[in-house]
């Protein structure tokens, strides 16, 4: 219930002063402030009592040290991980103003950090005055913003010579520039004209093109899972009785042929998933054993099993309603039919991994249809909690999946009251599990939710796909700072030049 964080004495500010524990409480103190206005002005606020709202007070006994007290108790690796990874020291010397022309106030005072957060905030909109607005010139990072084209997005940056992190002060200018497309991207690369940058994951298979060019290429998955979500609230066709049978979802997860889709779909760069936390990147909270392989002999025994008359390349009805062992289920009727609607992004490789799912699932009698979306209508009508009419709209929907943080806990997305949990799954043991992983003092608690979960299949998970990066060959590094990129962690400063 008392955190203590003790500050890294090697970082300063680059107009000489230290990074404090002031600095850390002051951006505590905006947040909670940027919360009142919105609940959205913060990307980690989870709600539900989570931080900062489980924070009961906080002090700073000096400049090196800074005392959270919480409300409850909380998982210690959860809330270093997860919460406090989520803060950023901010300089409280230059940036606790309500004015452009005003002096310091005290951020600790609610009223004052509302007026400091709605001033920067109007900073932040001036988009045409970020490298030349005094507010953001005074860093503690690597680099420091020298230019930045609000139409275009090219961004050039300068070395921080006075940056406490590791630095080899080699790339001291770095130039960033957004691609128009996929296809501009690839004849960047192919032309040789820029350093480092993301590769479209349709052009893996250009491996030896890009070495020939000059470049390293790497892949490897982000955190997070791929996969269709279930709707536990579409009542339509009495699916939300169906897919509340773990034999039902069981059947799903073996007609996916995840080897297959890696090699035919993703060009060889992705690795299967079995479960909320993946095999890759490899962490201690991994399920790597597949508990349900690509088998329609499997499917179809399990659906027979269950009371289903099963009618390959057909639709399967319930032939033995009932909620005993070799019935159909508690509230399926008799000659209900295995008949849903799946909606999906039209990307690739969604619309290629779903197409095969429903040709395998016709095979054992399950009739999915198809339906073409986007990503945005997919969260904005068919998720959209403020609309319960939308809950028999959707019986699946793939929109791509979810990204985990360092701790992967699924709190929000598979416990009951998560405000990320689009489908309405709800166990009482998931709960526990999950509760536990943010709440108790067990260290593998993460560990169990994830097994838990990769058995009772709250959603379809599907196959992850590498995000590839290429560098020039001439470039070097420490080998972490590379494999970052494929996390979104972009770290030039350890980088240097080979002959």
């Amino acid at each position: 219930m008392t955190v203590t964080i003790t500050m890294n004495p090697g970082y300063k500010w680059s107009d000489g002063k230290p990074v404090t524990s002031q600095d850390v409480a002051f951006d505590i103190d905006v947040i909670k402030a940027a919360l009142k206005e919105n609940f959205q002005n913060w990307a980690n606020y989870l709600g539900g009592g989570q931080f900062p709202d489980d924070l009961a007070s906080m002090s700073t006994p000096d400049q090196s040290t800074l005392v959270l007290n919480l409300t409850a108790p909380v998982n210690p690796t959860w809330f270093v991980l997860d919460e406090i990874a989520g803060l950023q020291p901010m300089p409280a010397h230059v940036w606790a103003k309500a004015s452009s022309g005003g002096g310091i106030i005290d951020f600790t005072v609610p009223s004052h950090a509302k007026m400091i957060y709605d001033y920067l905030i109007t900073q932040q909109n001036a988009t045409s005055t970020w490298a030349t607005n005094p507010l953001w010139q005074v860093i503690d990072g690597p680099y420091r913003l020298t230019s930045y084209n609000h139409t275009s997005g090219v961004t050039t940056l300068t070395a921080n010579r006075s940056y406490g992190g590791p630095d080899t002060h080699e790339i001291t200018a770095l130039t960033l520039v957004p691609a128009a497309s996929d296809t501009a991207e690839l004849t960047a690369f192919q032309t040789g004209n820029i350093q480092a940058g993301y590769l479209p994951l349709t052009d893996a298979y250009l491996l030896s093109e890009a070495r020939s060019h000059g470049y390293v290429l790497f892949g490897y998955p982000q955190l997070g899972w791929e996969g269709a979500l279930y709707n536990f609230k579409d009542t339509t066709g009495d699916f939300n009785h169906i897919v509340a049978q773990l034999y039902f979802r069981q059947a799903m997860a073996h007609l996916q042929n995840q080897q297959q889709y890696i090699s035919s779909f993703l060009n060889g760069a992705g690795s299967p998933d079995y479960g909320p936390v993946a095999p890759l990147p490899a962490t201690p909270y991994a399920t790597d054993k597949d508990p349900y392989p690509f088998s329609l002999a499997a499917a179809r025994d399990l659906l027979a099993s269950h009371g289903w008359n099963v009618v390959p390349n057909g639709t399967d009805t319930c032939a033995s309603p009932g909620s005993g062992t070799a019935q159909c289920g508690a509230g399926i009727p008799a000659g209900t039919k295995l008949a849903f609607n799946l909606v999906y992004a039209n990307t690739t490789p969604i619309k290629q991994e779903v197409t095969a799912l429903v040709a395998e699932a016709k095979q054992v009698g399950i009739s999915i249809t198809l339906v073409s979306s986007s990503f945005v209508t997919i969260i904005t009508t068919y998720d959209d909690a403020a609309y319960p009419v939308n809950d028999n709209k959707w019986a699946m929907e793939d929109f791509g999946g979810f990204t985990n943080s360092t701790y992967p806990t699924t709190y929000t997305v598979f416990n009951t009251s998560g405000i990320s949990n689009l489908g309405g799954y709800s166990d009482p043991e998931a709960n526990s599990l999950i509760n536990a992983s943010v709440s108790s003092a067990n260290p593998n608690a993460v560990a169990d939710e994830a097994a838990y979960l990769t058995l009772q299949q709250p959603a379809l998970f599907q196959p992850n796909n590498d995000l590839l990066f290429a560098w020039k060959t001439t470039l070097s590094g420490p080998v972490n700072s590379f494999a970052d990129l494929t996390q979104y962690y972009l770290n030039p400063e350890e980088w240097y030049y080979t002959k």
